[in-house]
């Protein structure tokens, strides 16, 4: 999946600080948009828009089929793929880099056969709020296919490293109830 990103040139790193650089194309492949983050694992990260950027597009994959899945951050929406790998070029996903609906909004416009938009924000008071707004924006817009996937985290990058921790068990191990006297 990664190098799926890299080939398109929407996903690489960057020569002076190593970090990860998410970009937003346009229709014609031509880049719009740049979203940094930080590949340090110590403290917060940096993240942050590139200057000059246009709102209007976020990292994103186009699909074939009607559905798009939408997310506040680039590493939300890897994370969520990674998760849910099964099929996932046929659907559509988009980064907004942050709650701002524009990205989305240009992206309905600009790909007619998406008709179904799952909303996968942050399960923290921003996303839902945001989720809350554009779930009235879309319907308001004729989009009646509105659902909601809530991470069991706070976001889908803490619900993939919450995974990635959980102990495995070996093949042959077999997990046996109790047996009551």
């Amino acid at each position: 999946m990664i190098s799926h990103f890299a080939k398109a040139k929407t996903l690489y790193e960057d020569a002076q600080y190593h970090n990860a650089v998410f970009v937003g194309a346009d229709e014609n492949g031509a880049p719009r948009h740049a979203h940094k983050r930080s590949t340090l694992t110590i403290g917060e990260p940096y993240r942050g828009n590139v200057a000059g950027s246009d709102s209007r597009y976020g990292f994103n994959h186009i699909g074939i089929n009607d559905r798009l899945y939408v997310f506040e951050a680039p590493i939300d929406m890897l994370s969520f793929i990674t998760l849910h790998k099964k099929g996932w070029q046929q659907h559509s996903f988009i980064s907004l880099s942050g709650v701002a609906e524009h990205a989305l909004m240009h992206t309905l416009e600009t790909y007619p056969h998406i008709r179904r938009v799952g909303l996968c924000l942050d399960n923290d008071r921003a996303g839902m709020e945001a989720a809350d707004r554009i779930t009235e924006k879309l319907k308001q817009s004729g989009y009646s296919d509105v659902s909601r996937l809530f991470s069991c985290s706070k976001d889908w990058n803490a619900d993939l490293q919450t995974e990635r921790r959980a102990p495995q068990l070996e093949p042959e191990s077999e997990i046996k109830p109790a047996l009551h006297a």
